[in-house]
C-alpha cells in the first residue's frame, strides 16, 4: 500500500490528540489552524469567507440542537468516568439526539454537552465536526453583522417565516444559495430566526475536554455493554454462550420489516396516512408501483411505515412490540453510555408465512422451525467500535457462524444508490490490507436492485474519519484501484482474524482470510460522492432513494444466513429435532 501523502491529516489528528491529553479543557480555535490545512473534501471551501454550506449543514445534521447553547463539550465512556471528574449528576441531565449520528449526549440545559465516546473514532469523528461547525458559525456571525441583515432577521423573529423575496434578500446577505439556506431552514425549522440571531450575537468559541480515552477504559465500557444484554435476554431465556450466531451489522428496521410482515398488515393505515400527512409526492410514488405489473410495494412500505411509526403510530408501535416478542424477535436498547440498540432474533420461532416473499418459498424454510441459532444485530457502529464489539461477541457466543456487515460508503466511481462489494478492504488503524473471500456476489443483489448497479470485486479502504479525507489521499487510493470509502470494514476485519486465530491481529501486512472458517460478507451501498464537489450527504439526503439498497442488501443477509442454516439442519435430520 503507498502512502497517501495525507502529513496535513496526520498533523491534524496529532494536534487534537496531543491538545486532548490535558487534564483541563481546551479551546477549540486552537484545531482551526490545522482543520483547515488538511483541506478536508467535506470542506473544501473552509478558507473561503462565504459559508461553506455543504459542511455546514453535514456538521449541523450530526450535533444535536443544543449545539446553538454549547460552550463546552464533555467526551468521556461511562456514567462512573464523569462522577470521577466531578460531573455527578450527568444522567439527569436532558437527553438529546442528532438527525445524523447515534451518540448518547445529555445536556445541562445551560451550555454544557456531554458525549458518551465507545470508541477512539468517536473522537475522530467527533473533533472535526465541532471545528467545522464552530468555524462556518463565525463566517455566518460575521455575515450577520450587516445591519440591515440583522433588522430584517428581528423583524420576522416572532413570526417566524420570512417572505420569499426577504429570504432571498438574507440568502444573498450570508452569501448562500436560497436552496442551501432552506436546508438550513428544514433542519432548525421553528428556531431558524432565533438561531441566526445567536449567531449574529457572538462568535462561536466552543471548548472540548477528554474525561477519559483508554483503551482500557472503551473495553470496561463495551464489557459493561455485553453483560448488560446478557442480562436482559436471560429474561427471556436466551443465553448466546449456547447458541449459534449469526453476527449482522445493520440499522434496525430492515431485517425485522422482512421478517414480520408488519408493512403489509398496515397498508391500509399507512396509505391513509400518506394522503392525510405526506406530501404529494409519495402518494404518487405509491400510484404507480400499484399500476405497474411488475413492481413491488413492499420496499415502499418498508420506507413509510418507519415514518409513520415515529410520527403517528403509537398504537401500531405497541402492537408491533407485542408481535415481535411473539416471533422471538428482542430489541434491546443500550441503557448506559452505548446509544445502540441490539436486536436478537431466534430463527426457531419465526413465522414463514409473514416473510417477505423475496426471501423464499415458505415451505423450503420449513426447517428453520427447528433451529436454535440466533442473529445479533447491531445498529451500525462507528469505526473502532466495530472492533470492540465484535471483539466482545466472539468469545460469548456458542459458535461464530457468520459476519455480515452493511453499511453506506463514499463511491470514487459510482453513483448514489450503487451497492459495492469488496473483497479486499485496506484499514487504516491497522495499516493492514485484508484479503477474504465475500460471501456475497453481483447475482445476490441484482434482481433485487431496479435503480443501482451492483459491483462487486471491489476495493475498499477504511478511514478514520468522514472529515479525515482529502483530494490528494483518496486521489492515491484511486489510483490503486480502491473505489469504496468507509468506516467499519477494517475493524470488523481485525476483530474476524481474532476470532480464527490464536493472536492478536498484526499490523501493517497483507492478511489472508480465506481459510476463516464462516462466512464473511460485506455489502456497501453509495450515499457519498466524495470526488464530485458537494455530493455528500451534508447537501441531502438518501430518502427513499436509499431504501432499494439497504433493502436488496439486508435481503442477500437474511438469504444467506437461511440458506446455511436450512443445509445445516438438513443435514443433522432436522425432523428429529424439537420444533420452537
Amino acid at each position: 500500500m503507498p502512502k497517501t501523502g495525507s502529513e496535513e491529516i496526520a498533523l491534524y489528528m496529532r494536534t487534537y490528540y496531543s491538545l486532548l491529553r490535558s487534564s483541563d479543557s481546551i479551546k477549540l480555535e486552537t484545531l482551526v489552524e490545522s482543520h483547515l490545512a488538511m483541506r478536508s473534501s467535506l470542506h473544501e471551501r473552509g478558507h473561503n469567507a462565504a459559508p461553506d454550506a455543504s459542511a455546514l449543514m453535514y456538521s449541523a445534521l450530526r450535533l444535536p440542537a443544543c449545539i446553538i447553547q454549547t460552550q463546552e463539550v464533555l467526551i468521556g465512556q461511562l456514567e462512573a468516568g464523569f462522577v470521577r471528574a466531578g460531573y455527578r449528576n450527568i444522567a439527569a441531565w436532558k437527553r438529546v439526539y442528532a438527525a445524523g449520528r447515534r451518540r448518547r449526549t445529555h445536556f445541562d440545559g445551560e451550555s454544557t454537552m456531554a458525549v458518551y465516546s465507545v470508541s477512539r473514532s468517536d473522537i475522530d469523528d467527533l473533533v472535526p465536526i465541532l471545528t467545522a461547525f464552530q468555524i462556518e458559525w463565525n463566517k455566518l456571525h460575521l455575515a450577520l453583522q450587516n445591519q440591515e441583515l440583522r433588522a430584517l432577521l428581528a423583524a420576522y423573529a416572532d413570526d417566524g417565516d420570512l417572505p420569499d423575496a426577504d429570504f432571498a434578500d438574507l440568502a444573498a446577505g450570508l452569501s448562500m444559495a436560497v436552496s442551501d439556506l432552506r436546508r438550513l431552514q428544514l433542519l432548525w425549522e421553528r428556531d431558524f430566526l432565533r438561531n441566526l440571531q445567536r449567531i449574529a450575537r457572538a462568535r462561536k468559541s466552543m471548548t472540548l475536554r477528554l474525561i477519559a480515552g483508554s483503551l482500557a477504559d472503551y473495553r470496561r465500557a463495551t464489557a459493561s455493554w455485553w453483560e448488560e444484554l446478557g442480562a436482559e435476554l436471560a429474561d427471556v431465556g436466551i443465553d448466546p454462550g449456547d447458541r449459534p450466531v449469526y453476527f449482522v451489522s445493520s440499522n434496525t428496521h430492515a431485517l425485522v420489516n422482512l421478517l414480520a410482515g408488519f408493512a403489509r398488515r398496515f397498508e391500509e393505515s399507512l396509505v391513509q396516512y400518506i394522503e392525510e400527512f405526506d406530501e404529494k409526492s409519495l402518494l404518487t410514488e405509491y400510484e404507480d408501483i400499484k399500476e405497474s405489473y411488475h413492481k413491488s410495494t413492499d420496499n415502499f412500505l418498508y420506507y413509510v411505515l418507519r415514518r409513520y411509526l415515529s410520527e403517528q403510530g403509537s398504537q401500531a408501535r405497541r402492537a408491533l412490540a407485542e408481535e415481535e416478542h411473539r416471533l422471538g424477535i428482542h430489541r434491546i436498547p443500550s441503557r448506559h453510555g452505548f446509544e445502540m440498540e441490539t436486536q436478537v432474533i431466534e430463527l426457531g420461532k419465526l413465522e414463514a408465512q409473514w416473510f417477505d416473499a423475496r426471501l423464499g418459498r415458505a415451505d423450503d424454510l420449513a426447517p428453520l422451525r427447528y433451529s436454535n441459532a440466533i442473529i445479533i444485530n447491531i445498529d451500525y457502529p462507528l469505526g473502532m467500535a466495530a472492533y470492540e464489539l465484535l471483539s466482545r461477541i466472539a468469545p460469548g457466543v456458542g459458535r461464530l457462524d457468520g459476519v455480515y456487515v452493511m453499511g453506506k460508503a463514499a463511491t470514487l466511481n459510482g453513483r448514489i444508490g450503487d451497492v459495492m462489494i469488496p473483497n479486499v478492504v485496506h484499514d487504516e488503524h491497522s495499516q493492514n490490507t485484508y484479503l477474504f473471500r465475500n460471501c456475497f456476489t453481483a447475482r445476490h443483489l441484482r434482481s433485487y436492485m431496479e435503480h443501482g448497479n451492483v459491483l462487486d470485486n471491489q476495493k475498499a479502504v477504511t478511514v478514520r474519519g468522514t472529515f479525515l479525507q482529502n483530494p490528494n489521499y483518496m486521489g492515491v487510493f484511486y489510483q490503486e484501484g480502491y473505489t469504496d470509502i468507509e468506516m467499519e470494514g477494517g475493524p470488523y476485519l481485525s476483530a474476524v482474524y481474532e476470532a480464527f486465530r490464536p493472536q492478536r491481529h498484526p499490523m501493517d501486512e497483507i492478511v489472508d482470510l480465506h481459510s476463516v472458517r464462516f462466512d464473511i460478507g460485506f455489502l456497501h451501498y453509495a450515499s457519498d460522492k466524495p470526488m464530485k464537489s458537494g455530493q455528500n450527504l451534508g447537501k441531502g439526503s438518501l430518502s427513499y432513494g436509499g431504501v432499494e439498497p439497504t433493502y436488496a442488501a439486508a435481503i442477500a443477509i437474511l438469504r444467506r444466513i437461511f440458506h446455511n442454516e436450512t443445509e445445516k439442519l438438513i443435514e443433522t435430520n432436522y425432523e428429529a429435532l424439537p420444533a420452537f
